[in-house]
């Protein structure tokens, strides 16, 4: 029976984060199907906090849908959680939504706390497995691991994100520094992402010092997001020192959606080094944005961004310094890149997206199987 309800579970909401903005998208598209939809949220950080109920109040209050077929659940799986747990222990039917989780061993050697929560990630993925009726994942990437974890079920569908949301103005004050520091010349690369080991900033600035030695001494690099691994952030200012590039490296930190958007703005090249990504949302922003793409190609970072970037086998200093000072100097390369980023875009747009994502909850919907597996109680972990 087509449920009433489909609530859904998150362990942090959080402003300026994809996940975040794909739970509210995915929220509306629920509501437009006719479902009462709520979230429930470990946390749910300063202007996110009139989004989302504390998870813990589920079931106390009017958000169980008593009528018809009652409430499922969907999980955005990404991180161990209490919030996991709960839901693991909860009897409605469940439909998870996964964004890929960190391997520990990237992690362990800067943050064993989180490396842990990694850990814990994957047993209650093992955990949820039998019970979801359905999983979604927003990469192939990401799929072969549900299969791998014991999901039956599975789909894919990548993230609801809305990017017309980008044609707000650019931070004035921001475009203006941007704009006086490449008087003096040289390229500007940008990276998009929050300050931990996978994301391999340390591997940019390595590409940018081979990019400055053998093309572009005035060259910069701007390093946008918040930082989320204080040990890799230490590590990685003293790295910059050592190379004597401390005027060259801008870390920018986390930035509102106007200071992030006069970045783009302002860029010549959108370079991506990262070890680990489930779909990297940034990709996309950069095509929006009509920025060059260059990225190593790991995890579902080829898969993102299909034809509309150049995506480079390996991720060595020079070969980097190599695209990026193609990407820069050669104009029919760049328009190239990105005329097809703008093709990916439209592959991906939101209204696209939308309709998948419905599809796959009203194939999981309309079953006349007995959903998920008979519920058992569990004890807390």
């Amino acid at each position: 029976m087509r449920p009433e309800a489909i609530h859904q579970f998150i362990p942090t909401l959080a402003p300026r984060d994809a996940i975040g903005a794909h739970t509210l998208q995915v929220r509306a598209l629920l509501r437009d199907m006719g479902f009462v939809s709520e979230i429930f949220a470990g946390e749910a950080r300063s202007e996110m906090a009139a989004e989302a109920h504390p998870y813990r109040r589920f079931g106390r209050e009017r958000h169980r849908g008593r009528r018809r077929g009652g409430s499922w659940l969907l999980y955005q799986s990404s991180v161990g959680s209490p919030v996991g747990d709960f839901v693991a222990r909860r009897p409605e039917p469940k439909l998870l939504n996964f964004h890929n989780i960190t391997p520990p061993a990237l992690l362990e050697a800067w943050d064993p706390e989180v490396a842990g929560a990694t850990v814990l990630a994957h047993q209650q993925l093992v955990e949820l497995a039998p019970d979801v009726i359905t999983a979604i994942a927003v990469s192939s990437f990401n799929g072969t691991q549900l299969a791998d974890a014991g999901f039956r079920s599975t789909a894919v569908v990548p993230p609801l994100i809305d990017l017309d949301s980008w044609t707000g103005e650019e931070d004035p004050a921001t475009v203006e520094w941007l704009t006086a520091a490449r008087r003096a010349g040289g390229a500007d690369l940008l990276f998009v992402g929050r300050i931990v080991p996978h994301k391999a900033q340390h591997d940019l600035v390595k590409a940018l010092a081979a990019y400055r030695q053998a093309y572009d001494p005035r060259a910069r690099l701007h390093l946008v997001g918040g930082v989320s691994s204080p040990a890799y952030q230490t590590a990685l200012e003293r790295f910059v020192a050592e190379l004597g590039l401390g005027e060259a490296v801008n870390m920018a930190g986390s930035v509102t959606d106007d200071q992030l958007a006069a970045y783009y703005r302002c860029a010549d090249v959108f370079v991506c080094c990262s070890d680990h990504e489930g779909f990297c949302v940034p990709l996309l922003e950069a095509m929006h944005h009509h920025l060059p793409i260059v990225a190593y190609g790991a995890a579902a970072v080829p898969e993102t961004v299909g034809a509309g970037g150049l995506v480079l086998p390996t991720k060595g200093p020079a070969l980097i310094a190599a695209a990026v000072h193609r990407v820069v100097e050669d104009a029919v390369v760049r328009t190239a890149l990105v005329d097809a980023g703008r093709r990916r875009l439209e592959e991906l747009s939101l209204d696209r997206n939308r309709a998948r994502f419905a599809a796959v909850v009203e194939e999981a919907a309309s079953r006349d199987e007995p959903p998920g597996r008979p519920h058992r109680e569990r004890a807390p972990r």
